[in-house]
């Protein structure tokens, strides 16, 4: 088998493998590449000493056996037989499910992730998003702090495991999605450095030195994260990648990153004739990541809307704080604001940042799919002092308004696990850090940001307690009961009706006209020939829709068509779609 790694300043590289040492060669036609050949076959223990130092594991590892410090293994992606043909499924008219694998289920795993992949089928949505399944330290953590960017968690079951569960979902007809993180690794396990200039000081992240984009040695850099993503989508069948926060990828080169792993991936999907994307997680409002590369983009395919995240929980909670704030000031008017221009911060004055911030979208030219809806996210959820989800502190009228708003408005939506049945469990912040120095700086450090904030000490989770996990790890018996299995309903009913109804997938932005009262708390739009309506208040209210035949196509509490008056009553705290030609 042959063996290969890029170590410029190295003098000598030797491999080990199952027990042999031999040394590796200087590859006459690439700089700072070594390669050999030894004995070995799918799951070989190997690893590469540089200038007689120790072993260390391949820095494209398939395979991390016993995590990120140990040896690397050989993966034949060949063995797997796939069962699914599977076409591929595209970003339009799609409906994402944010998972994260170590809550799923209480095991914890793929496979017993898998085993609960038919309750998607159900409630409808179209795409499974797992969160980063890269190795890190430790059993249990959230996944952002992965290294080894080639291999696949051991404790969720390993590569095997991602293969399987990725062929039982495109066997149910759901797309995968996997959350990969390229701006930063974790501080624990991350032996990168040592082979090459992998992270430059020339400039510099909230965890650090940042990944070597644009300084001497970036050309390989960029070549092994954009090897890594491909890898995800070709040998794993994922279909798409959420990256995480592109604002953080810091590259002054004339062609960007993210311009060259677009271009890659769009050339693999030809190559393998089904539609593959990328969604960036980016704060930045800027329309250039989500810009056709012809057009002098990016060429990414969609991004996260926070804009549209904070307007809707402001007008949901009231909650005033942080970035909120902007928002908070007129919620209804900023939900307008997202839902018939994309952003609410398009060029306006950010408070929180203390300038100006983002820019226009061009809605003739972007289209809604595009941008990414969401009223709970892992990070939404899970930075919170104590984990706590919408369903902690809204009724479940107000939950099936945020439901609503989020799978009728003009993005693709998205659900974070557990929501659609109002998940009484929080999803807190954990980790289980192996090095003790580093366990008690994260507890430190999570305890003094929220102490900041006005919580005691004592009431913000041990993120290195076991049961702080446990917590977090969704309760499956609860869809069954009161009022959680009414809020499912309402959530697989509108799903239904996205699929149902065409103008509720219709990519243009500018069709979304919208009218709202910011006293009386309610929120009405039009898309094409569907009416949405939603009463945040506690009083009913009676909503202006006009004279001509209205249908009811879902209701939350029980509403009749407007009267000869156009007037549609709607009850506090309840949402109605219609059907108005």
């Amino acid at each position: 088998m042959q063996f290969e790694v890029w170590a410029p300043q190295a003098d000598r590289v030797t491999l080990h493998c199952e027990g042999a040492t031999s040394a590796l060669a200087r590859d006459p036609e690439r700089e700072g590449w070594w390669t050999g050949e030894a004995e070995a076959g799918h799951g070989a223990r190997y690893g590469f000493a540089l200038d007689d130092g120790p072993v260390l594991p391949d820095p494209r590892s398939r395979r991390q056996p016993d995590g990120p410090d140990g040896l690397s293994a050989v993966v034949d992606h060949g063995r797997h037989e796939w069962r699914a043909r599977w076409p591929g499924r595209g970003l339009p008219g799609a409906v994402l499910y944010e998972l994260h694998v170590g809550t799923y289920t209480p095991e914890g795993t793929l496979d017993a992730a898998a085993d609960r992949l038919e309750h998607l089928v159900e409630l409808g949505v179209t795409h499974v998003e797992l969160m980063p399944l890269c190795p890190f330290p430790g059993r249990h953590g959230w996944g952002y702090e992965g290294v080894s960017l080639w291999a696949v968690h051991e404790p969720y079951g390993g590569p095997e495991a991602l293969q399987r569960f990725v062929d039982r979902a495109h066997g149910l007809g759901l797309g995968v999605v996997l959350d990969v993180v390229h701006n930063h690794l974790g501080p624990s396990g991350n032996h990168l450095p040592a082979f090459g200039p992998y992270f430059t000081d020339t400039h510099q992240t909230p965890w650090g030195s940042a990944v070597n984009l644009d300084a001497p040695g970036s050309d390989e850099v960029r070549a092994f994260l954009t090897g890594s993503a491909l890898a995800w989508l070709r040998d794993y069948r994922i279909d798409g990648l959420r990256l995480d926060a592109v604002h953080a990828l810091y590259d002054t080169r004339a062609c960007h990153f993210l311009e060259e792993l677009s271009a890659a991936v769009d050339a693999l999907a030809g190559e393998v004739g089904r539609p593959l994307f990328l969604i960036a997680e980016s704060d930045m409002n800027n329309p250039r990541f989500i810009t056709a590369r012809a057009e002098h983009g990016l060429g990414l395919h969609a991004q996260w809307n926070d804009d549209f995240h904070h307007a809707l929980h402001t007008a949901l909670t009231g909650e005033a704080q942080g970035y909120y704030a902007d928002f908070a000031r007129e919620p209804f008017a900023a939900l307008t604001k997202t839902l018939t221009g994309g952003w609410f911060h398009d060029g306006t004055y950010s408070s929180f940042r203390g300038r100006r911030h983002g820019r226009p979208l061009d809605r003739a030219r972007v289209a809604g799919h595009r941008l990414v809806g969401y009223s709970q996210t892992h990070d939404q959820v899970g930075n919170r002092a104590q984990g706590d989800r919408l369903a902690a502190r809204l009724s479940p009228g107000l939950l099936a308004c945020a439901a609503t708003l989020t799978l009728t408005a003009p993005f693709t939506p998205m659900l974070f696990m557990g929501e659609e049945w109002a998940a009484g469990t929080p999803w807190q912040f954990f980790t289980d850090h192996t090095d003790p120095e580093l366990a008690d700086a994260v507890r430190r450090g999570r305890r003094r940001e929220f102490a900041a904030h006005g919580w005691a000490e004592e009431d913000v989770p041990d993120p290195q307690d076991p049961a702080t996990r446990e917590r977090s790890c969704l309760d499956w018996s609860e869809p069954e009961r009161a009022p959680h299995a009414r809020v499912l309903a309402w959530y697989r009913q509108l799903i239904a009706l996205r699929r149902a109804q065409p103008d509720l997938t219709d990519p243009n932005l500018a069709d979304t006209k919208v009218a709202y009262d910011e006293g009386a708390r309610w929120l009405a739009f039009r898309r094409g020939d569907v009416r949405v309506a939603v009463n945040l208040g506690k009083d009913p209210v009676k909503i202006p829709l006009g004279t001509g035949r209205v249908e009811v196509l879902a209701a939350w509490e029980p509403v009749t068509a407007p009267g000869p008056d156009g007037l549609l009553q709607v009850p506090g705290e309840s949402a109605v779609v219609l059907f108005q030609p």
